[in-house]
């Protein structure tokens, strides 16, 4: 089977997850294709997530590399058997590949919290909304763009219904509420469904307010998709220029960290949907 020419966010994680567990050995390629009996090549294209590879041979690799995680080599294992492409990939070559990183991010997370400041969460945005903002893109999308972008963030909500869901905790600045993207109408359905989906049972949720003052997120969205277990955790970030996924210990630890300290100093849930509501209705 030829290498695969692109591959995604997940099958690249999976290739870096073996090649950290091959690190932590203290083997390099070569070391790692004698022991294993394979050719140096193939443990790089592995490692770089071009090559496949089964469940079998991760827990292979993981005896071969004397790994004693058992939890997360059995997760590693999990992503190896994946087979099922996901609907994002129906937008693979018409939408920015971050796009469906993210897609496929918060498809497989076990929970999800995010930090916004001038933007209502993806996942809980109203067409209209999503399509205010989108319009405020520069350079201006195409209308076919348009309607790319706006039926993929629609799709994403799904994962809030399904029968298994992700708890979703959403910290939210009230910079974001009473920002009127569309105008009072549009704001006002915005903040509306904002308060119904805080009812969710697995939805929180929860307002920084102006009077917190100063806090250690400055204008970027902050996603924290946690997974199986905690090493396979990821971070997203949808900075100006796109969409940055990271995983390393340390960011994992610094944006653990930061996420806590913006929840310290937002309200509790049933503060925030009062907010909410008072703010859709001043508008």
């Amino acid at each position: 089977m030829p290498p695969r020419s692109a591959p995604t966010a997940r099958q690249r994680r999976l290739g870096a997850e073996l090649r950290k567990m091959r690190e932590r050995a203290g083997l390099n390629g070569g070391e790692a294709a004698a022991l294993l009996d394979m050719d140096r090549t193939r443990i790089s294209n592995t490692e770089s997530g071009r090559f496949g590879v089964s469940a079998e041979r991760v827990r292979t690799f993981a005896r071969a590399y004397a790994c004693p995680d058992r939890e997360y080599v059995d997760a590693l294992a999990t992503m190896a058997d994946e087979r099922v492409k996901g609907w994002w990939e129906e937008y693979r070559g018409t939408l920015p590949p971050g796009w469906l990183d993210l897609a496929e991010l918060e498809h497989h997370a076990k929970a999800l919290r995010s930090m916004q400041v001038t933007h209502i969460p993806g996942l809980l945005q109203t067409e209209e909304y999503a399509r205010t903002v989108f319009a405020t893109t520069v350079p201006e999308l195409s209308p076919v763009e348009l309607r790319r972008r706006l039926s993929h963030r629609m799709r994403r909500r799904d994962i809030l219904d399904r029968e298994d869901p992700p708890h979703c905790t959403f910290l939210v600045h009230e910079a974001a509420l009473r920002m009127q993207f569309g105008g009072r109408r549009v704001t006002q359905g915005q903040l509306e469904y904002l308060a119904d989906a805080s009812e969710r049972d697995n939805v929180t949720v929860r307002v920084v307010p102006f009077s917190a003052g100063a806090f250690p997120i400055w204008g970027i969205s902050t996603l924290y998709a946690s997974a199986a277990v905690s090493a396979l955790d990821t971070v997203q970030l949808d900075t100006g220029y796109g969409s940055v996924l990271l995983d390393a210990d340390v960011h994992l630890r610094n944006h653990r960290a930061i996420l806590d300290r913006v929840q310290e100093l937002s309200t509790q849930p049933k503060e925030a949907r009062d907010l909410i509501l008072q703010i859709a209705r001043s508008i």
